[in-house]
């Protein structure tokens, strides 16, 4: 399929795991592809990847802080300057940030995780919607997590954040429906990012692999979900097929979710 033949796909989060598992998911479909990470190192592995698969793809990529909103303002622009239009965006930059208690989490590791994981998906959507708004139409995919849907323990600023995007999401697709956009977000589960990678090495240090077996041992489908599984699933929200899909958030966590 080419469902992204002639279209802009920016991507926030392109140096790695999900971000690079998507990117390399729409160019196989034709996408022109702006990534965004602080990470240039890692968006310079994710541009190989891409060439790899498909070498007549057209990548730029921006380095930027997606938690300054003075600087997603200029990728945005960047990208508009570079390709005159953006088709779809996903909207995917975050961290985890440490594991603890509550009361021992810390205010200023609470504002860094929120800072990132909420403001910068906030500051995302308002600079590509009027974009979007002023084109007439475009498909925004944010990336929730099921830390956003359920409560998962020991992650207060992610969990808040994350439960902060979902609202965000069926906010602004409420609200600009009307004007041909379409927004909503993915809640993965345990996938085998370098993300969770190190969530499972503050739960079991040397031993994380360990951990790792124990974490998915509850999960439905006894294993950790793949990049590639979701990069399938954001390629097709991102697609004309999920236009009418909107202000909703679609869980990617092998059932577990929803497990008693």
């Amino acid at each position: 399929m080419k469902r992204f033949e002639e279209k802009v796909v920016l991507i926030t989060g392109g140096g790695s795991g999900l971000g690079r598992a998507a990117a390399v998911q729409v160019a196989k479909e034709g996408a022109k592809l702006s990534l965004v990470d602080l990470n240039k190192e890692g968006m310079v592995e994710t541009k190989l990847a891409i060439l790899a698969a498909v070498p007549e793809a057209e990548v730029i990529i921006i380095e930027a802080n997606c938690a300054n909103e003075s600087e997603v303002e200029a990728y945005v622009k960047q990208t508009v300057d570079h390709f005159g239009k953006i088709d779809s965006f996903f909207n995917n930059a975050g961290v985890e940030g440490k594991q603890n208690l509550t009361e021992e989490y810390g205010a200023e590791e609470f504002d860094r995780v929120v800072n990132i994981n909420l403001n910068g998906v906030f500051y995302g959507m308002r600079h590509v919607l009027k974009v979007m708004k002023e084109q007439g139409y475009g498909s925004v995919v944010n990336t929730a997590s099921v830390g956003g849907i359920r409560g998962v323990g020991n992650q207060s600023g992610y969990a808040a954040s994350k439960h902060g995007v979902v609202g965000l999401t069926r906010n602004s697709g409420i609200e600009y429906g009307q004007f041909g956009v379409s927004i909503k977000a993915i809640a993965p589960g345990a996938i085998m990012t370098p993300m969770v990678e190190g969530s499972l090495r503050q739960l079991g240090g040397d031993n994380w692999e360990e951990a790792g077996k124990e974490f998915v041992s509850v999960n439905p489908m006894k294993r950790f979900g793949k990049p590639e599984e979701v990069g399938y699933l954001v390629a097709f929200l991102l697609s004309d097929q999920a236009d009418f899909i909107n202000a909703t958030v679609i869980p990617i966590d092998g059932g577990q979710s929803y497990k008693y």
